[in-house]
C-alpha cells in the first residue's frame, strides 16, 4: 500500500509519534512518502500527486486537516486525521486514538466513512475562499484563537483557557443570520457553525452535530461576558458523563445547509483554530461528503 503522509508539526509539542507511526507502517509492508508542510507551507504542492497513492495521512492540527481534505474533497482519496496539534479537536471528534501503532493500524485496515466539509467566503465581495471541518466562526473564539497562538507552544491546550481569561468583557454583537433563506435576529459575544459537536477539552456544544448529516448547527453564543459562559461550560463538562439535554443554556442553535453572518459591531474571524486577517460579514456552506476519512 503507497501512503503519502504530510507533516505540519508547528502546531504541536514534539513529533507526536510520527517516526514510530512510520515505522510501524513500513514494518506491515507500507510503501511511505513522507512530505514536511513547516517550511513550504505549500498544501497543493504537498498533494500533486495524492490521486497514486493509496492512502493520505494529514499529520497536525485542525488547520492542516482541514486544508487537506478541502484540497482533496470530492477526490475519493482517503485521508487519515493524524492527531499531531495542540488541540486536535477534528480527531477528538471522530475519537482517533493517539499511540502511533493505533493509528498505523487504522490507516491500514480502517474503516471509510463519507463525511461533510464547511466552506465559507469573507472579504469585501467574498473574495476569499476556504474550508474547515470543525468549525468557522465570528467573535469571542476568534479572539480565544488569536490569544492561544503564541501561548500554544509553552502551554499546550492550555493555551485556549488563558486566551479565555484575557478576554473577560469580549464584544457584544446584533447578529443577523440569513439560514437557508430564512432570516434569524439574536445576540451575543460569538456565532459558530459547526461540523462537529466538540470543541476543546471534549465539550459539547450540541447533542446534534453529525459531520455526516449535510447540516451545520449555527451556534449563537448568547452570553454578555466569560463568566456568563460558566452554566455552559459546566453543564458541557457533566455532559461527558450523565446526558443532559439542557447544558446548552445562553446557547442559540439553528441547523443550516447554508448561512449568512452579519454582525453589528463586525467581528473577528477564524476556522479551525486558525485567525484570519478579516471580519464579519461570513457565507458557509455544507459540502456533503466530500471528503473521505479512514477511521477506527
Amino acid at each position: 500500500m503507497r501512503i503519502l503522509l504530510v507533516v505540519n508539526l508547528k502546531s504541536g509539542q514534539g513529533d507526536a509519534g510520527v517516526y514510530e507511526y512510520v515505522r510501524a507502517l513500513v514494518e506491515r509492508g507500507a510503501e511511505v512518502t513522507v512530505r514536511d508542510l513547516h517550511q513550504s507551507g505549500d498544501v497543493a504542492g504537498a498533494l500533486r500527486d495524492a490521486a497514486e497513492h493509496d492512502r493520505v495521512v494529514a499529520a497536525g492540527g485542525d488547520g492542516t486537516v482541514s486544508a487537506i481534505c478541502y484540497t482533496l474533497a470530492n477526490s475519493g482519496i482517503p485521508v487519515l486525521a493524524y492527531p499531531a496539534g495542540t488541540a486536535n479537536v477534528f480527531a477528538l471528534n471522530m475519537r482517533m486514538p493517539a499511540d502511533p501503532e493505533a493509528l498505523a493500524h487504522i490507516t491500514l485496515d480502517g474503516q471509510l466513512r463519507d463525511i461533510d466539509l464547511g466552506e465559507f467566503t469573507y472579504g469585501p465581495d467574498e473574495e476569499h475562499r476556504q474550508g474547515f471541518i470543525v468549525a468557522a466562526g465570528a467573535g469571542f473564539d476568534a479572539a480565544i484563537m488569536e490569544a492561544a497562538d503564541r501561548l500554544k507552544p509553552t502551554l499546550g491546550a492550555a493555551a485556549y483557557f488563558v486566551g479565555a481569561l484575557q478576554n473577560l468583557t469580549p464584544t457584544v454583537s446584533h447578529f443577523t443570520l440569513h439560514i437557508d433563506g430564512r432570516t434569524v435576529h439574536s445576540e451575543g459575544i460569538a456565532v459558530l457553525v459547526m461540523n462537529v459537536a466538540r470543541l476543546q477539552f471534549d465539550l459539547a456544544l450540541t447533542h446534534r452535530s453529525d459531520p455526516a448529516d449535510g447540516l451545520f448547527e449555527v451556534v449563537v453564543v448568547r452570553t454578555k461576558n466569560v463568566p456568563g459562559l460558566i452554566p455552559t461550560v459546566w453543564g458541557a463538562f457533566f455532559d461527558r458523563f450523565v446526558a443532559n439535554p439542557d447544558h446548552t443554556a445562553g446557547l442559540e442553535v439553528h441547523s443550516a445547509q447554508e448561512v449568512v453572518i452579519e454582525a453589528e459591531p463586525d467581528l473577528s474571524l477564524q476556522y479551525d483554530g486558525e485567525v484570519l486577517p478579516a471580519t464579519t460579514p461570513l457565507r458557509a456552506r455544507v459540502l456533503p461528503g466530500a471528503t473521505r476519512l479512514i477511521l477506527p
